[in-house]
């Protein structure tokens, strides 16, 4: 099939390359599109910039979350499950490629694609830099061209089919998800297996970081979930501690100290006896200090206890009340508020 159409979306073109399978799948809110793409210049070469196939990794976006080159949830969901087929764009829809094609060969090299980039935008990075270190997507990036787009679909996830990863989740799923996060770290604690339960403390804390940056600062549903993630912070910091990662443990509590001052439900104590072995910075005796400190943390104890920064709810606790929110860009990594997502 060669008959190019136009999609309902001005400036897009599709041809149909090879006839997909079945009905045209439910596209809900939260399902998980995998896809193989191809990406070339509108030129006489059909010059070819990125290509997912030769980068041995699929791509995967989630309907409904604000894929930054937004028209592409557009062309897949016009696709049929085995579909390959052709898109041609113009540049009013290719403006952020160069940022994104960045994003997905640092990943493909094994770097981090976040790495160097300040807690903004996609487009003020891009301005902050002005080189996204490819020559070809400078290129791109300074003046923005019609592209082609190749796309093969070949899974559709329903929402419910599979674990979501902490971005892809609403507010609501955000917060359901961090009793179950916290009690699974305090269950690999006893394990002793202190890796493992600091990734979900601090997957945890995300989720809460992620709610709290839209609400007012200091306003009182800020405050609750504040009250929430302080003992979180302190059970992945007891978990540094075991490991030894004495730096990391001084940096998060002194910013608790600041940060709290006394006044939110943990005593200046508490956090100092973790600061104390933290400056030490000798191994053994940081670990002896700690264990003769009693810390403001729960991980040692039983998983039906409370969480113990005086004030703090149990596991179970329900999310804080809606309203007095003011919107603004998170996707800000554990406690790090000068890096982008």
């Amino acid at each position: 099939m060669d008959e190019m159409y136009l999609l309902n979306v001005e400036g897009v073109k599709k041809k149909i390359l090879h006839g997909g399978r079945g009905e045209l799948p439910q596209f809900k809110d939260g399902s998980k599109l995998t896809f193989h793409f191809q990406t070339l210049k509108d030129d006489f070469e059909r010059t070819v910039i990125d290509d997912s196939r030769q980068a041995g990794i699929p791509m995967e976006i989630i309907v409904g979350k604000l894929f930054k080159i937004e028209v592409w949830e557009t062309l897949l969901t016009s696709m049929r499950i085995g579909e390959v087929a052709e898109f041609w764009c113009d540049a009013i829809h290719t403006g952020m490629y160069a940022l994104v094609s960045k994003g997905m060969r640092r990943i493909a090299e094994g770097k981090d694609p976040l790495e160097g980039q300040k807690h903004r935008c996609g487009m003020g990075n891009m301005f902050d830099y002005h080189s996204t270190g490819y020559v070809d997507l400078d290129e791109l990036q300074r003046a923005p061209q019609p592209l082609i787009f190749i796309m093969e679909l070949f899974k559709v996830d329903d929402p419910s089919s599979y674990k979501r990863d902490t971005w892809a989740m609403n507010k609501e799923e955000k917060l359901s998800a961090v009793p179950v996060l916290h009690s699974e770290g305090n269950r690999l604690v006893l394990l002793k297996r202190y890796q493992e339960a600091a990734a979900k403390y601090q997957e945890a804390v995300i989720c809460l970081r992620n709610v709290q940056a839209k609400e007012k600062p200091w306003a009182e549903d800020w405050l609750s979930l504040e009250k929430l993630i302080t003992p979180l912070v302190l059970n992945y910091c007891q978990c540094q501690l075991e490991l030894g990662e004495y730096y990391e443990v001084l940096e998060h509590t002194t910013d608790l100290l600041q940060k709290n001052n006394g006044n939110h439900g943990c005593s200046g104590s508490s956090y100092s006896g973790i600061l104390l072995h933290g400056s030490e910075l000798n191994g053994s005796q940081a670990v002896e200090q700690c264990s003769a400190t009693t810390p403001c943390c729960d991980c040692h104890r039983s998983e039906r206890s409370l969480d113990l920064c005086s004030g703090a709810a149990p596991l179970g606790y329900s999310a804080p009340a809606a309203g007095g929110s003011r919107e603004r860009s998170s996707e800000a990594l554990f406690c790090r508020q000068d890096r982008g997502a």
